[in-house]
């Protein structure tokens, strides 16, 4: 037999659709969800994160006078840095990446008037023998 799976035939909540199938569609909704956060939750516990986590949470709790800002606290304690830290690096981050810019397009112009330089040597050095000796020729 084969069923057509409409919007209007089959209705989480529908007591027929229950007693059609022999089990709920929500209640298999609801273990696949459960199965996820089953999975995240070890996987959290697995790579640290639950512990440290954790431990900031902790820490925050036993502050006998509580930051203004409790995300700047847990960033704080997970070796972050702070917001107004944050804006500062990346300021200084965007301004060596300019510098870097601007000594790559000199380090790339430097070497091509090198280049061209060695282009435009006349023929006689590269009589030159390998120890540096002009032949006995001459140029």
């Amino acid at each position: 037999m084969i069923y057509s799976f409409s919007h209007s035939a089959i209705s989480l909540s529908n007591p027929e659709t229950k007693s059609h199938f022999g089990w709920d569609f929500a209640d298999a909704i609801e273990m696949d969800k459960e199965a996820k956060k089953e999975a995240f939750r070890k996987y959290l516990e697995s790579s640290g994160a639950l512990d440290a986590l954790t431990k900031v949470l902790v820490a925050l709790y036993e502050q006998n006078d509580k930051p203004s800002s409790a995300i700047e606290f847990i960033q704080h304690k997970l070796c972050g840095p702070t917001v107004p830290e944050n804006e500062i690096l990346q300021a200084k981050m965007s301004d060596l990446q300019t510098k870097y810019n601007e000594l790559l397009a000199t380090h790339q112009k430097t070497c091509q008037e090198l280049e061209e330089l060695r282009n435009s040597q006349p023929m006689a050095a590269s009589k030159e023998t390998v120890d540096g000796e002009i032949p006995k020729g001459g140029l």
